[in-house]
């Protein structure tokens, strides 16, 4: 028989609502939730747990991370077995459950074969959705290659070949995106504008031709798939988003046009501000190029001026990190950087139903509603009044449930 477990005593955080809910009970029945009700209800098979007036909220979901992605400076990847890799992205996918993340999505480098890990259990860690390699134009930002270099070393020798994919003109972009979404990846990744850690473009570039845009969004969308594209210049976020790209990572030095035209096309922005936070802080003791630094300095003094445009225009803002290898320790910063603009509610709406949306599962992640997902956080307090109980790696997290299996609970 399924276990099933009744939560009551405490307060609800349901992110469609402005404040927490009392007198709420609520009952999972294997992975999902069956009942959610304001009255008692009645369940004489389920085990009890008593909140004690904590809160209970849905999982958290982070719409923009990298598991295999080990080191700041990503030159640092090469060279380093696939193998070591996979033992780097276990431990990083069970620290982010343990700081309440239950589902994530990886926007460039997780394989099925990690995501099967996580599936079966022998990886413990959140529910993931894979980009595989994300695709660059040579010279874009997921070239990768030192300028001395010709070609990529084997994947299976080097961890920097495994994380990028170069294609250019349509039929190499078709045939790279197909091969991707042959090795089971959820959304395509494209790099369309320069980025911070590369080294051999500006970021201000506009990466791949439209028809190579539209050809990689065509054929995910023939596929049931859709194109997430790494973008930071206002021109580069709407040649994508015209093209048909439906969610924007990164985003930063977007204008009030741009933010229009993704609200009148229905696109997502996902920014990532604590990355650069980290970055500047930390990038240096982790070797990050003076190059890199100063590009970062670039996009972290515009980012809380991209939300404020989207906010503005009406786009729906998603909740994403972006975090490398040692930096993601720094994970629930973001909800810290951005509570200098942003309602804390608003915030937790972005990393519960809006990022749902994103991975196309609205109603089933990211809320407390019946059919959904029994994913689940045991709150010390009220994170509505204070977003620092998402800090200190989970510390403030008594109670962890994922797919209504209890990975944390020390109520």
């Amino acid at each position: 028989m399924a276990a099933s477990y009744l939560f009551h005593g405490g307060r609800v955080l349901d992110p469609r609502r402005d404040t927490l809910a009392e007198g709420i009970e609520v009952l999972t029945e294997g992975d999902r939730i069956k009942e959610v009700a304001d009255r008692p209800i009645s369940a004489a098979a389920a085990a009890r747990i008593d909140l004690k007036g904590r809160t209970l909220m849905p999982g958290l979901i982070d719409a923009h991370i990298h598991l295999l992605l080990a080191e700041v400076n990503l030159h640092l990847l090469d060279g380093v077995p696939l193998t070591l890799l996979a033992a780097k992205g276990a431990a990083s996918a069970k620290a982010m459950l343990m700081r309440g993340f239950t589902t994530v999505r990886d926007t460039g480098g997780a394989d099925f074969g990690i995501k099967l890990a996580l599936e079966t259990g022998l990886f413990e860690g959140p529910r993931l959705f894979i980009s595989g390699a994300p695709i660059s134009q040579t010279g874009g930002h997921g070239d990768f290659r030192l300028r001395t270099q010709t070609a990529f070393e084997c994947a299976c020798c080097s961890g920097v070949a495994f994380a990028a994919r170069v294609a250019d003109g349509v039929p190499e972009v078709l045939k790279a995106v197909r091969d991707e979404l042959r090795k089971g990846a959820d959304q395509i990744k494209l790099m369309v504008s320069g980025g911070v850690a590369s080294q051999a473009d500006p970021l201000e570039s506009l990466q791949f031709r439209i028809d190579e845009i539209e050809a990689a969004v065509e054929e995910a969308t023939r596929w049931g798939r859709y194109v997430c594209a790494h973008a930071y210049a206002a021109e580069a976020v709407g040649r994508a988003v015209a093209a048909g790209v439906r969610t924007i990572e990164h985003g930063n030095l977007i204008d009030a046009p741009t933010a229009q035209l993704m609200a009148e096309r229905g696109a997502y922005l996902v920014p990532t501000l604590v990355t650069y936070d980290a970055m500047r802080r930390r990038g240096p003791d982790y070797g990050m190029s003076a190059y890199s630094l100063e590009k970062n300095q670039i996009v972290l003094e515009a980012g809380l001026r991209s939300l404020e445009l989207a906010r503005a225009a009406g786009v729906k803002i998603g909740f994403g990190t972006d975090l490398l290898g040692p930096l993601q320790d720094d994970h629930c910063r973001e909800f810290l950087i951005r509570a200098e603009i942003m309602r804390p509610i608003d915030i937790v709406r972005s990393a519960t139903i809006v990022n749902a949306e994103i991975v196309r599962q609205p109603g089933r992640l990211g809320e407390i509603a019946p059919g959904a997902f029994a994913d689940l956080l045991v709150v010390d307090g009220d994170p509505l009044g204070d977003l620092g109980l998402f800090q200190d790696q989970g510390a403030h997290l008594p109670a962890i449930m994922k797919g209504g299996v209890f990975v944390k609970n020390a109520l």
